[in-house]
């Protein structure tokens, strides 16, 4: 066992394990008091993750956040949650702009994550209309039913499966588990990386919109979806998936940009939210309109 802390002296502009892990982004975590996603802190609890053949433990201090692991888990977090991320500047260079500000003051700390690219694009495939909690019980399935099973600290925890791993999976099985009609699409995209066909690591040298399109070969990949493989697993820091929250920030606060079609209306939200951290405005805008903390009113 190897044990270490990260200081908050290090994290610039903060860092909330709670905000960070549990605001809909990744679905790779676990939580040691089995509460994860039930929308409540636990200061005592520890985050889990399998992630590589190692498992890190990791549990915010008031001096910063401290981890156990099978390895030395502090190039893991600072990757898998972007402690080295400069929020202070991101925040400064934010438009000037109510809803954002407000959610900006409202949820500091809270960062992107990078997840690896396939556990990613198989979560947000079973993303289609599930809530947070859904979801995270459907990727938690997928691990202990395909991936690698890791002992560590007296627990049991599971890697999320291979492609190859995966792809042994029928669509029978899926469903038995609570797939539904995502079943196919997790086997045959699946089977698309395992063969060789394609995989979502290939976008990330492409240009940003053709990244996108790229995706959408996998099944059950839609512009929206493929988005958030970009944003939370490729380090395409502009994207904005126009999910039902962002959708419903356009028609409330900014309806000038709704342009009729996703690729227009996704320009036009990505210059609103400034360009190339617009992944962070969309995410704190997600958070803040998803918990009902927003106050600032529409427009007319």
């Amino acid at each position: 066992m190897e044990t270490g802390s990260i200081s908050n002296d290090e994290l610039v502009g903060g860092f909330d394990a709670f905000l960070t892990i549990e605001s809909g982004q990744t679905y790779r975590w676990t939580r040691s008091d089995g509460a994860i996603y039930a929308g409540r802190q636990n200061p005592d609890a520890w985050y889990e993750l399998a992630i590589d053949g190692e498992v890190v433990r990791a549990r915010p201090t008031e001096t910063g956040l401290k981890w156990r692991s099978t390895t030395d888990a502090d190039p893991i977090l600072r990757r898998r949650l972007r402690l080295d991320d400069d929020l202070e500047r991101i925040v400064a260079a934010a438009p000037d702009d109510p809803l954002l500000q407000e959610a900006y003051a409202a949820h500091r700390g809270l960062r992107l994550v990078t997840d690896p690219p396939f556990g990613t694009l198989i979560a947000f495939i079973c993303s289609s209309q599930m809530r947070v909690e859904r979801i995270h019980r459907m990727v938690t399935t997928l691990a202990r039913e395909y991936g690698t099973e890791l002992e560590f600290d007296g627990h049991t925890y599971y890697d999320f499966p291979t492609p190859e791993q995966l792809a042994t999976a029928t669509e029978a099985e899926l469903r038995d588990l609570g797939l539904g009609y995502r079943a196919p699409y997790v086997v045959e995209t699946a089977r698309m990386v395992a063969d060789g066909v394609a995989h979502p690591e290939d976008a990330r040298e492409l240009p940003y919109e053709e990244a996108r399109e790229y995706l959408t070969r996998f099944v059950g990949v839609g512009d929206k979806v493929a988005d958030c493989v970009l944003l939370f697993s490729l380090g395409f820091d502009e994207a904005v998936p126009l999910d039902t929250w962002i959708k419903t920030a356009i028609a409330d606060y900014y309806p000038d940009c709704d342009r009729g079609n996703y690729a227009k209306t996704s320009r036009a939200i990505r210059e609103r939210f400034g360009g190339t951290d617009a992944g962070y405005a969309q995410t704190y805008v997600f958070h803040h309109l998803r918990t009902g903390a927003a106050t600032t009113e529409p427009v007319e």
